[in-house]
């Protein structure tokens, strides 16, 4: 009786050893979701809590406008918007903000972190020939005119993922880079954890909506002031058009136009005055709104980011960029 109370018991702890096991998602290849901090708070307060040593190695945080959560909308700023964020990046400071914590969808912003996995592991003289059709099933998607059997650099397809916002084009470059778009979904997820963006998941490469696919304005700055520190991506979008050229499956050299989607830099709509435009992502779905992030500089030669996100309309959106612009004069 006693061996077989003791076999009992042995076989107990075993099962609550593999429940706790499977519950911990270790046997998934690309479902398991990164653990997320829930408690919404600073990027420094992130770091002192979960990676004092190697944070102060890198001199991270140091180098960021930190914000908490009890000042993460400015006394006395109001938006029609879901979350707005003004960043003055020379003198490391937020100038506004406007729930800059909130779980917002970020639509194409998504592509700002596309591109930094892309800076900083792809070979951008690399070719890449489409093994496959890229189909998309919502209406309206905005795709490049590559098609199976084509042959493009990887440079070709950078600049069309952000200036025209073409959504194939993220995948192409995640397949590329990372053999699968749920492989380097799962790369772009522990970037973001890397670089404290703690309230972000990502569910896909380009932004199209899926409830599990989020961020925040904050994230967003974080995601960007990575990028920007590439030129390339810097020159990518700051540019008002391009032509993508590529060979296609019958051999033949193909030509593609475009125009960036930033209309600051197409003049419809007017920069406040004293503002350098340098450029910057849009992104806009129906569950999203309108969303925009910016790089400028003021009269004064001092950089700034700037995140509106969640307008209703674009009129509205570049309303509420514009009123964020003109503050960076005004400090």
């Amino acid at each position: 009786m006693m061996d077989k109370k003791r076999r009992m018991i042995g076989l107990g702890l075993l099962l609550v050893l593999c429940c706790a096991f499977s519950l911990s998602g270790c046997g998934g290849k690309h479902s398991a979701k990164p653990e997320q901090n829930t408690e919404l708070g600073s990027y420094k307060a992130y770091y002192e809590k979960n990676e004092p040593d190697e944070a102060q190695e890198k001199g991270m945080a140091a180098d960021l406008a930190v914000i908490s959560a009890e000042d993460q909308s400015t006394p006395g700023y109001d938006s029609s918007d879901k979350a707005d964020l003004l960043v003055n990046d020379t003198d490391n400071e937020i100038v506004t903000s406007y729930r800059c914590f909130k779980k917002i969808y970020p639509a194409s912003l998504t592509k700002v972190m596309t591109a930094l996995l892309i800076l900083e592991k792809g070979d951008f003289n690399d070719k890449i020939t489409l093994e496959h059709n890229i189909v998309f099933h919502e209406d309206g998607v905005v795709v490049s005119s590559l098609s199976a059997g084509d042959t493009v650099t990887v440079d070709e397809v950078f600049h069309t993922m952000l200036i025209k916002s073409a959504n194939d084009c993220t995948v192409i470059l995640g397949e590329y880079l990372a053999g699968s778009e749920s492989a380097f979904v799962d790369m772009m997820n522990e970037k973001a954890l890397e670089i404290g963006a703690t309230h972000t998941h990502f569910a896909n490469t380009n932004g199209l909506h899926d409830p599990d696919h989020y961020t925040t304005a904050y994230d967003l700055y974080l995601i960007f002031n990575e990028a920007v520190k590439y030129d390339r991506f810097v020159d990518t979008i700051s540019s008002k058009d391009y032509t993508m050229t590529y060979t296609n499956s019958a051999g033949v050299q193909v030509n593609e136009y475009m125009q960036t989607t930033n209309h600051y830099l197409l003049n419809d709509y007017p920069t406040p005055g004293g503002v350098v435009m340098y450029g910057g992502k849009t992104g806009t779905t129906s569950a999203a709104g309108s969303n925009l992030i910016l790089m400028t500089e003021n009269k004064e030669g001092k950089r700034f980011f700037a995140v509106a996100l969640g307008a209703k309309t674009k009129d509205e959106l570049y309303a509420s960029m514009s009123a964020l612009l003109a503050k960076t004069n005004q400090e």
